[in-house]
């Protein structure tokens, strides 16, 4: 049932409109924080027995008037343009004219107030090739892949993979954007213990500890790779890390992106140590505005009962990685879940470190708790502007086992102003709950668990039953969302409250994680859309789906928008990535973000 809105929820709401900061005054408070120089991202897919669909990236700080000129090589011809007019809307084009039982290449060259520039890299599509939207990146041979990160390893402009393979002992391997081999690192004897709650000390990816990810973190425009490590760890050099005293003691090792080799080492706290190892939950933000830190959430069990729970935050010099601060939960009522989310809630530039029931601001001291409202433990939540009517962020969430029959809960992130919740009676368990925009019949992003579709903007039951609550996906071009569903894409029509299928994606030699999850889903390359990232059965190669259906839609790549690329770099229980902007039907054109481009 409904619980209306609380009077002091309304005040805080009425205070929040007056006190929020405009996102042009946010900007002006700290300086453009650095971030990949990426590359135009092109790439064609086969689309029909006569079509090619070419997309390819506008960036962050494209000037608005940047237009684009579209060319094809044949079979290693002379290159000639497709388009008779400069490509100023949506940076896609349709290629009917490719005799496509021979090699196409594809690339694209941006003007600028009348100016050429330089042409992009090139994407090859080879003769007679499949009617797909899928890229396939080759891999070694090797066990189960649990996730895929991205990064610039090599400073090239395109996104290159790291991924883990599931054995034990557990494995990382770096690939480059076409599949180049660079390097593995061996988690060691230590990675064998894979208790999704209590595991080894050098364990990865089991239960919602990632404890590794991927970002530029010394801003030389090059990306690195951050790991939860113990003794016996081998890195990409062949050097083996025997830095504990015990095997139970861990570090954080910041590895060279193009070698694997280790470039700084840093102890994990040793507060909770004689508790055991402590699973580890890796994100970036830039928590001073302008340079990006690693926050580490670690946890561990006290006996057969509750958890430590710690948090820090680290900076990485080039040389030296140190310890900007640590927080530790102690007996504080700070309810956690299964992802963290590092993205300003308060609009001044600075990011801050969400849980699920509390945020951190960026020097590590307590913003707000939720526990007071009745939030306790829950397994998803969004961060997001789910409401374009009102100033800032909102947050929903789900519960399990709350006790007070609380089921699911709307609020503004800056304060953690409830805005409005939904209980039922007795113990309330909801495993799942999604934000995205469904319904274009009504502005603002939709919510939904297992209790109906709601506006969120104004708590309006919309459907009895909506689709199954599991990821979104930016695909066929109009502003409303996609669904992932279990190696499914689909669009849900709110009319009949059913699904259309987009892509089966098993139709394309592709498996689930699992019985549902992709490794990854994310912005990548092309405009944009989203990807999709899969694996063979034989987990070697990454099937990435990428779009193949035109739109009109111009927006600049989401991995430029500084919210979304943080949380690219987050696993825990795999979830949506959201921009800090409203993006859905209706939505007007967001601003340019307030960045640079690193290394440059």
């Amino acid at each position: 049932m409904h619980v209306p809105r609380r009077l002091r929820a309304a005040a805080a709401a009425l205070l929040f409109l007056t006190a929020v900061p405009r996102p042009a005054e946010a900007e002006a408070a700290v300086a453009a924080r650095p971030m990949e120089s990426l590359d135009r991202g092109v790439v064609a897919v086969r689309r029909s027995s006569t079509e090619v669909l070419i997309t390819w990236r506008l960036l962050g700080l494209d000037p608005d008037g940047i237009g684009f000129n579209v060319y094809r090589s044949t079979a290693g011809g002379a290159a000639v343009k497709l388009n008779a007019e400069v490509l100023t809307g949506g940076t896609n084009f349709t290629d009917s004219t490719a005799d496509l039982t021979r090699r196409n290449s594809y690339y694209v060259r941006p003007i600028i107030n009348g100016v050429w520039q330089p042409a992009s890299a090139s994407f090859l599509l080879t003769a007679n090739h499949a009617v797909e939207p899928v890229v396939r990146v080759p891999l070694r041979p090797g066990g189960p892949i649990k996730y895929t990160w991205v990064g610039d390893l090599d400073g090239d402009g395109a996104y290159d993979y790291v991924l883990d393979r599931q054995t034990s002992p557990q494995t990382i391997e770096a690939y480059k954007s076409d599949g180049t081999f660079l390097w593995s690192v061996g988690m060691g004897p230590n990675s064998t213990d894979q208790d999704n709650i209590e595991g080894g000390s050098a364990t990865i990816d089991v239960g919602h500890w990632d404890g590794a990810t991927v970002y530029d973190l010394d801003g030389d425009g090059r990306a690195e790779v951050a790991l939860k490590v113990a003794n016996g760890v081998v890195f990409g050099n062949g050097a083996t890390y025997t830095g504990g005293q015990t095997d139970t003691h861990q570090a954080i090792a910041i590895l060279d992106g193009r070698t694997g080799a280790p470039r700084a080492t840093a102890p994990v706290p040793a507060d909770y140590l004689s508790d055991g190892p402590m699973g580890a939950r890796f994100a970036v933000g830039y928590l001073d505005g302008v340079t990006p830190s690693l926050v580490a959430y670690l946890k561990n069990r006290v006996g057969s009962g509750g958890f430590n729970l710690m948090m820090t935050a680290w900076k990485f010099t080039g040389t030296a990685l140190t310890r900007q601060w640590k927080f530790l939960r102690g007996n504080q009522d700070l309810p956690d879940g299964h992802n963290t989310r590092v993205i300003d809630v308060d609009g001044d530039g600075r990011d801050e470190v969400a849980e699920i029931g509390f945020v951190l601001n960026g020097d590590g001291t307590l913003r707000y708790s939720l526990s007071d409202e009745g939030v306790v433990h829950g397994d998803r939540w969004h961060l997001a502007d789910l409401d374009p009517s009102r100033p800032g962020l909102e947050g929903y969430g789900v519960q399990q086992d709350n006790p007070s029959g609380l089921r699911e809960y709307y609020y503004g992130a800056r304060n953690g102003n409830l805005l409005w919740t939904h209980t039922g009676d007795g113990v309330a368990d909801v495993g799942r709950g999604m934000a995205a925009d469904i319904d274009p019949r009504h502005l603002g992003m939709e919510t939904w668990a297992f209790d109906g579709v709601y506006n969120a903007r104004t708590n309006t039951l919309t459907q009895a039953t909506g689709p199954w609550p599991h990821l979104r996906v930016f695909w066929d071009g109009d502003l409303g969302a996609e669904l992932f569903n279990d190696g499914k894409i689909e669009k849900w029509d709110p009319a009949t409250g059913g699904v259309a299928r987009q892509v089966t994606t098993w139709n394309h030699g592709a498996a689930n994680v699992g019985t549902q999850y992709p490794t990854l889903v994310g912005d990548l390359f092309g405009d944009w859309r989203e990807e999709v990232v899969m694996t063979s059965p034989a987990y070697d190669e990454l099937i990435v789906f990428t779009t193949d259906r035109p739109t009109d839609t111009r927006l600049y790549t989401l991995a430029h928008n500084p919210a979304y690329r943080n949380d690219l770099t987050v696993k825990g229980y795999l979830q949506d990535h959201h921009v800090d902007y409203y993006l859905g039907t209706g939505m007007t054109t967001p601003p340019r973000p307030s960045i640079a481009y690193a290394g440059s």
